[in-house]
């Protein structure tokens, strides 16, 4: 199951440093580089079968992958549940992303995987959400999803709207600007236009001017640069 378009054109699959997606989602640093990089102390190995390997790089569909892992992190699905989850997904689905992969037609497969792992660890947190609480499953899986564009063929994750109902005009797109935040009409990459604003004295009308789009789109890049601590 290979995203065909990544394949295709390496420089499609976004380009993220471990600082950038700790920003994008908000997660600390120290958590961030375990799930990736694993845990030299206890010998845990990473989560994620991340596209650079043997490189601080991150593409698209790893940043979506985290995402995944850090909302059932935060209803306490243990990290070796997780790790195992992810390994036999990736073995019987054939795919290196399985995090990434869209509810709408792998959310009974995930919830399956999930259910056998935590059987066999006797991981009662994750047997109880899997086996009697259906719905909350569902509503975390639908989180999520919120705001993901997924490829029809591939079903992989192809665009994300990180905050759609703050900021519905700005996505991030492996296939624009190296997958840095970015107006998703104008494809102009927020922090672009953030720098210029500051350069401006704080001036919206002036970088609409130069960029020759809306001051609303520009106050928007702005207010969402502000509110991912740039």
């Amino acid at each position: 199951m290979e995203h065909k378009r990544i394949k295709a054109d390496p420089l499609l699959a976004g380009f993220y440093s471990p600082d950038d997606v700790a920003r994008l989602l908000q997660v600390a640093s120290p958590k961030l580089r375990g799930w990736l990089n694993g845990w030299g102390n206890n010998g845990a190995g990473p989560i994620i079968d991340r596209d650079f390997k043997g490189d601080r790089t991150i593409s698209f569909l790893d940043l979506i992958e985290v995402r995944f892992i850090e909302a059932f992190r935060k209803q306490g699905v243990p990290m070796q549940t997780l790790r195992r989850a992810a390994a036999r997904a990736r073995e019987d689905w054939k795919t290196t992303h399985p995090f990434a992969l869209s509810k709408a037609k792998y959310l009974t497969d995930r919830r399956h995987v999930f259910a056998q792992v935590a059987d066999e660890d006797k991981d009662r947190v994750t047997w109880d959400m899997v086996s009697g609480q259906h719905e909350m499953w569902d509503v975390i899986e639908s989180t999520i999803a919120k705001g993901v564009d997924f490829d029809p063929a591939s079903d992989l994750a192809t665009r994300w709207f990180p905050l759609p109902s703050e900021f519905p005009g700005i996505s991030i797109d492996p296939a624009v600007a190296f997958g840095k935040p970015a107006l998703a009409l104008e494809r102009i990459p927020t922090a672009a236009l953030h720098r210029m604003w500051r350069a401006e004295g704080g001036n919206i009308g002036r970088v609409a001017q130069a960029y020759g789009i809306g001051q609303d789109a520009v106050r928007s890049a702005v207010e969402y640069e502000i509110t991912i601590g740039s």
